[in-house]
């Protein structure tokens, strides 16, 4: 018996994995989600298409907020452009915006926030209010109006009601949509004089992408449908929607005369097409009236916002970053064209026994054909998956999973070398003894180099630096010299690539600028010897980019010269803030032939702070996934209380390095702030 189970060792070990391998993709956890996902991904990538569209954005950009001023606008804005729309009679006209308060110019308002005594502007009063203007006009167009779902209950008792009636046959599909219990929308005078209300709700991705969307949601116990599927609803001056259902949920979603099938919980993928500037037409030169008579005529027009302010962004599996509204617009357009891609639920089936098949007959002719054929076989048998998931996707347009079954495959393929070459554990241990070897190499180098960045603790009053390397070896330095009793120099800089080299690179930078800060040169003749030094270092394909400089703690003067890097943050003491762009590029990549040619800039920082950072910084994740940007170094800042130079880098350090296994890249922050030049003095 023991020697059965040795010889048929590698056939038993392997069907316990594939058993595992099965079970995994039935209970379907949330990483084998993210699997499957980047084959439906690929699938867009690869059949992208650049189609014309029935769908026209007006587009709330920085061209329109430049023109009537930050959002929300007053709503006689909204009420001159839906005029100027009505003119080319589109099918309809959808808000992917919120109006959930009333216009704050309009007259009450206005008399309210400036105490006025009415009775002392009885012009004003008599002015008409924004809102019943825009809610006229609404009345007047084919307008849809946008709602979201949302779990916590909202400041107004408002009773919302679809527009749209829902038929259904074959059971209640309110027992198969995603539910909220609360909806959030617009004001009551405004949703009552409009035609349809439609859903904006997305459902939540692990990666962020926007691949599905519900059709049919419930709110409050009220079904709504979709923003896309409600305006088609509008254009076509339809009443009803038509739910179909059967044993397993919803099947199919009618709309005369577009029929849409969709999963059991209502759900269709869309299928985006390449994004298109020509789709977009500015809000300011709708209002103004800058197009052609007949340019929105018969169209479907979505009013939504891509200005980055906004932030309505989305991620698409085309790996590009659109508005949100864009996303309603694609699924008008699979609606319209019937385009939509069909996650089928009988096709798991079919993807289970597929799986199995391919990964067991990849194993077995791995353990009997010759070793030089292995690679043909595994290639062979991920070129079939492939082009089976193709076929499906382009003339049946289904999604199937390819990237389990590639996966499947990749593992029996990687067990089966391992019971073939299981002989090969000798050489595998010792290159595991080598990288141990390796590792305890970067953390000596990793001690040696902490070794040369400068204490600076006396200093810390006005001048902080703080240095994270994400890695054993940083690619970041800062330093500080103190030249004189009222002089110091400094040096922040960033060095191309990672690892061990871009240290040692780091480490010749760092020594060459204090020697010749120790000298008392110039800040220019210091910057042209750094620079000439490490272009004859001769460290290919690497560069530095810095900001060098010096200052007078008593006068305020800082000359600076910035290379290359991070635009250089002031700011004074109401937080008002200024950035210094770079002006020269990095050093290290070509030789100066004078000092010349490096450029120097002086201000005066005495009233105000000074930060300067590595990419690090601005590229740094936060909690949340996003990255943090020049816009949240500012967020740090303002919710500082007691600003200081050391109260500077250490919030923005905490706030980046929250215990992250690794982080992106090193983070390196200095402040400056000669409010208090006093020097610590170390017991």
């Amino acid at each position: 018996m023991k020697i059965y189970l040795l010889k048929y060792l590698n056939y038993i070990t392997f069907s316990l994995l594939l058993i595992i391998l099965i079970t995994i993709k039935i209970i379907n956890p949330s990483f084998v989600k993210s699997i499957s996902y980047l084959s439906f991904d690929v699938y867009q990538k690869i059949f992208v298409e650049d189609k014309k569209t029935d769908v026209i954005i007006v587009d709330i950009d920085e061209k329109s907020l430049g023109k009537f001023g930050q959002f929300p606008w007053n709503r006689n804005i909204f009420a001159k452009i839906l005029d100027q729309l009505n003119i080319s009679n589109p099918k309809a006209i959808g808000f992917d915006i919120f109006f959930t308060e009333r216009d704050k110019q309009s007259p009450k308002a206005i008399i309210k926030s400036y105490n006025l005594v009415p009775s002392d502007l009885p012009g004003i009063q008599n002015l008409k209010d924004p809102d019943t203007i825009f809610s006229e006009k609404l009345k007047q167009s084919k307008s849809v109006i946008a709602v979201l779902g949302s779990n916590i209950a909202s400041h107004t008792d408002y009773n919302r009601k679809a527009k749209s009636r829902f038929l259904s046959k074959g059971g209640n599909p309110k027992q198969f949509t995603y539910s909220y219990t609360y909806s959030i929308g617009s004001l009551e005078e405004l949703e009552k004089n409009v035609k349809g209300l439609g859903s904006i709700s997305f459902l939540d991705q692990l990666d962020g992408i926007v691949r599905s969307l519900p059709l049919v949601v419930k709110f409050d116990d009220k079904l709504y449908p979709a923003m896309g599927l409600e305006m088609i609803r509008v254009g076509s001056k339809q009443k009803n929607i038509y739910i179909e259902l059967n044993e397993t949920g919803i099947n199919r979603i009618n709309l005369r005369p577009y029929k849409i099938q969709t999963d059991p919980n209502a759900i269709i993928w869309i299928k985006y097409k390449k994004p298109s500037k020509n789709q977009y037409i500015s809000a300011s030169d709708v209002y103004e009236g800058n197009f052609s008579k007949g340019f929105f005529k018969d169209k479907y027009v979505l009013i939504g916002a891509s200005a980055q302010g906004l932030f309505d962004l989305v991620k698409t599996p085309l790996g590009t970053t659109i508005p949100g509204v864009e996303v309603h617009a694609n699924v008008i357009e699979n609606i319209l064209d019937q385009s939509y891609l069909i996650r089928n639920p009988n096709i798991y089936l079919f993807e289970l026994l597929f799986s199995l098949f391919i990964a067991l007959t990849t194993f077995v002719l791995s353990q009997n054909i010759k070793p030089k054929f292995s690679l043909s076989i595994f290639f062979g048998s991920v070129l079939i998956i492939i082009i089976i998931g193709l076929i499906f996707y382009k003339f049946r347009g289904e999604l199937v999973d390819v990237s389990y079954p590639i996966f499947m495959v990749a593992v029996t393929f990687l067990a089966g070398l391992y019971f073939r070459f299981i002989k090969e554990n000798k050489t595998a241990l010792e290159n595991l003894q080598k990288e141990a070897k390796l590792l305890k190499e970067r953390e000596l180098a990793a001690g040696v180099q902490k070794s040369l960045f400068p204490d600076i603790s006396k200093f810390e009053n006005f001048i902080y630096a703080k240095n994270v390397p994400a890695r054993d070896v940083s690619g970041d330095y800062f330093d500080v010299v103190r030249s004189s009793k009222e002089e110091y120099f400094f040096a922040l800089a960033d060095v191309s690539g990672k690892g061990i080299k871009a240290g040692m690179y780091m480490a010749k930078a760092s020594s060459i600028f204090r020697t010749l800060a120790n000298l008392k040169y110039s800040l220019e003749k210091i910057v042209f010897g750094v620079n000439n030094e490490l272009v004859e270092a001769k460290f290919k394909g690497m560069f530095v980019t810095a900001v060098f400089g010096k200052l007078n703690v008593v006068t305020g003067e800082m000359t600076f010269i910035n290379a290359g890097h991070e635009s250089i943050l002031t700011f004074d003491e109401n937080k008002n803030y200024d950035y210094i762009k770079s002006d020269m590029p990095p050093i290290g990549i070509i030789k100066y032939f004078t000092e010349s040619m490096v450029k120097s800039n002086t201000i005066n920082i005495k009233d105000r702070s000074l930060v300067v950072y590595t990419d690090g910084v601005t590229e740094g994740y936060l909690k949340n996934g996003q990255e943090l940007g020049a816009e949240g170094v500012q967020n740090i800042i303002n919710n500082i209380s007691n600003i200081s130079p050391k109260s500077i880098v250490d919030s923005i350090e905490k706030e980046l390095n929250w215990g992250a296994e690794k982080l992106r890249d090193d983070i390196t922050c200095m402040a400056i702030n000669i409010k208090n030049t006093e020097l610590i003095k170390k017991n």
